[in-house]
């Protein structure tokens, strides 16, 4: 009997794990999932969850952070979406995964110095414990995963890299990141879903 109900009260707290889309899957969140909100502290010390962006169509949630190159390479292009999605319903969140123990130049301090150089008009977030990137399934800097706003709640819709050509700007044939927001924009059916994300690997 003991057993019946234990077995009971584990598939109803399964059952509403699911139903909230708390649990990511294996591995992290895959297309179609249901990614859950967190709540980070921003360059500006203020705490920033998705659900702040109310008229938010949407979010181009990336995974970056100061000391890695390949992210450095991409920060003019993550401005770039930011500026030209974020009028359109699709602002970009950045959020800082590694662990500042290990790496320095990702403490909150450079972090902060960084946007102000930089001039990141979007959150960049301090992934305090590290708790928000292993539920996403984030592995590099720079990790791309594009949410839309659903009747279910915040669903993934692309995951992977920014375009095809991290070395040179100029040089990129494929615009990942842009078509996925563009189709989603147009009501149409996102063409590559998944990509492999190149960058530093998370330091956590």
């Amino acid at each position: 009997m003991k057993a019946l109900k234990f077995l009971s009260l584990f598939l109803i707290v399964g059952a509403l794990a699911a139903f909230k889309g708390i649990e990511p899957a294996a591995g992290g969140y895959k297309v179609g999932d249901i990614a859950a909100d967190f709540s980070l502290k921003n360059v500006d010390g203020k705490k920033v969850s998705l659900k702040d962006f109310k008229k938010a169509k949407g979010y181009i949630v990336v995974f970056t952070c100061n000391h890695c190159p390949y992210a450095q390479a991409y920060e003019d292009r993550i401005i770039a979406l930011n500026k030209k999605y974020s009028k359109l319903g699709y602002p970009v969140i950045a959020i800082q995964p590694n662990d500042p123990s290990k790496v320095a130049e990702d403490s909150f301090e450079n972090m902060q110095a960084r946007a102000k150089e930089k001039g990141f008009d979007f959150p960049y977030l301090m992934d305090e414990g590290q708790k928000v990137f292993p539920q996403y399934g984030a592995t590099k800097t720079p990790h791309v995963y594009i949410l839309e706003k659903t009747a279910k709640g915040n669903e993934v819709k692309y995951i992977g890299a920014i375009d095809d050509n991290y070395e040179d700007a100029k040089a990129v044939k494929v615009k990942y990141v842009e078509n996925a927001v563009d189709a989603l924009l147009k009501g149409k059916e996102i063409t590559v879903k998944e990509t492999k994300a190149i960058g530093c690997s998370i330091k956590a």
